[in-house]
């Protein structure tokens, strides 16, 4: 008799309602993310020692020209740094492709905490002004720990795409969050300890961070048997992704010089942090979504989607005459940023051979640092030139060109990555 009720199939009674489906948890992909072993703990490492890359730059103009009163001097020697960056970024990203990430990003954070330190003492002890630049020179090799981060978990997933899109959005909302608490970080100690103390925090916070990076062994992708041919630049795809990249960089670095400005002519100065803080806000959220989305069509195809969306989301801005409605506008603005980027990491690691990933990467990213410092220079000139009311002219200009360069450009994204 048991044999025979187990064996009847289980049919539901007439008029029964429908079982309804499970819902699919939105952070199951990102449980699933972090059930690598070892993925949690070199996260939180590079977590620790990513933070302080948006605060060395307001560290050192505060610091600099608070102590020498030249916020010339001081820009100065902070654009010097970021020149010597764009050098030695893709140069350290081609050698932890060929050695490995802990054999090159131990030696290269102990160089930038050396010529912070000088950095930290010249100021202090009134040494000539071209020691700053020495001293920017010679710290501006810091590794790269967003695009090893990102490295990892692409040897983690190497045979999964999902988990791979996943972990590029998760990046992206650590990226937001980095550049939202750093530079607060920055001028509350700078402000209100001592000038000095937000680079001798970031330098602190960036040594431990690589040195517990380092640490994680287990996950970290092992280096190429030799040196691959060519440079990463070579790859007519990254080419196109660097240049739209570097107008997207752009398009930052305005759009904070211009929301700065625009508070302020509306009575509200006290209030740029906490707007500006609206549009990482709006990337995060967009980034937590879209992470947890499989993704549609092809990746060139979303890339070029999410710029135009980029180029849309700022053209309101240009209408705002208040703050009540510049906030919302900034938090939809910031939401076109996360895709954007994300898609634009998915197409890095798909253009480039495993063997010149992390040169890749960090090519990329230096781009889109040059992007933010020309942006910020060109915003300010708008605004001095043309006034507050037209300070976002300048991000809606670079928006229009960073679409112009990926819809160009758009075939290329197609081509297949170059043996390594």
């Amino acid at each position: 008799m048991l044999r025979f009720l187990a064996s009847r199939p289980v049919v539901r009674r007439p008029g029964a309602a429908p079982a309804r489906p499970r819902r699919r948890s939105p952070l199951a992909p990102y449980r699933r993310l972090f059930a690598a072993p070892g993925a949690l703990a070199f996260t939180l490492a590079a977590f620790v020692g990513r933070l302080p890359g948006s605060m060395l730059g307001v560290s050192t103009v505060l610091m600099i020209a608070t102590v020498r009163d030249s916020y010339a001097l001081a820009g100065a020697v902070s654009a010097t740094g970021v020149a010597v960056t764009a050098v030695a970024g893709p140069l350290l990203g081609r050698l932890v492709d060929r050695y490995g990430q802990a054999r090159v990003a131990v030696p290269a954070v102990v160089c930038y905490v050396a010529g912070a330190t000088a950095m930290v003492l010249c100021v202090h002890l009134g040494a000539p002004a071209w020691t700053l630049f020495c001293c920017a020179a010679g710290s501006s090799g810091v590794p790269s720990l967003g695009s090893m981060t990102r490295a990892r978990w692409a040897a983690l997933y190497r045979d999964d795409p999902a988990a791979r899109h996943t972990a590029n959005s998760f990046e992206q909302v650590v990226d937001e969050l980095c550049f939202m608490a750093g530079p607060a970080l920055a001028m509350v100690l700078c402000t209100t300890v001592l000038p000095e103390a937000g680079l001798i925090t970031a330098a602190a916070l960036l040594f431990t961070g690589t040195l517990l990076f380092a640490a994680q062994r287990r996950t970290e992708p092992p280096p190429g048997p030799r040196p691959a041919r060519g440079r990463a630049l070579l790859t007519p795809g990254l080419r196109v992704i660097l240049m739209t990249f570097l107008a997207t960089g752009a398009v930052f670095g305005s759009m904070e010089v211009a929301t700065v400005a625009a508070v302020e002519s509306f009575g509200h100065s006290t209030a740029s942090s906490a707007v500006l803080a609206l549009q990482a806000a709006g990337s995060c959220a967009a980034g937590l979504v879209f992470g947890a989305l499989p993704p549609r069509g092809t990746a060139g195809g979303r890339l070029v989607t999410g710029v135009a969306a980029m180029a849309l989301a700022v053209l309101p801005l240009l209408a705002a005459h208040s703050l009540a409605t510049l906030a919302p506008l900034l938090f939809l603005a910031g939401m076109a940023t996360a895709p954007t980027m994300i898609t634009g990491m998915t197409l890095v690691h798909r253009q480039i051979p495993a063997a010149r990933l992390n040169e890749g990467m960090t090519t990329v990213y230096t781009g889109l640092l040059i992007g933010i410092s020309t942006g910020a220079a060109a915003g300010g000139w708008t605004v001095d030139h043309l006034g507050a009311t037209s300070a976002y002219l300048t991000p809606v200009t670079a928006a229009a060109v960073a679409f112009a360069i990926a819809w160009a450009g758009r075939s290329r994204l197609r081509v297949p990555p170059p043996s390594a």
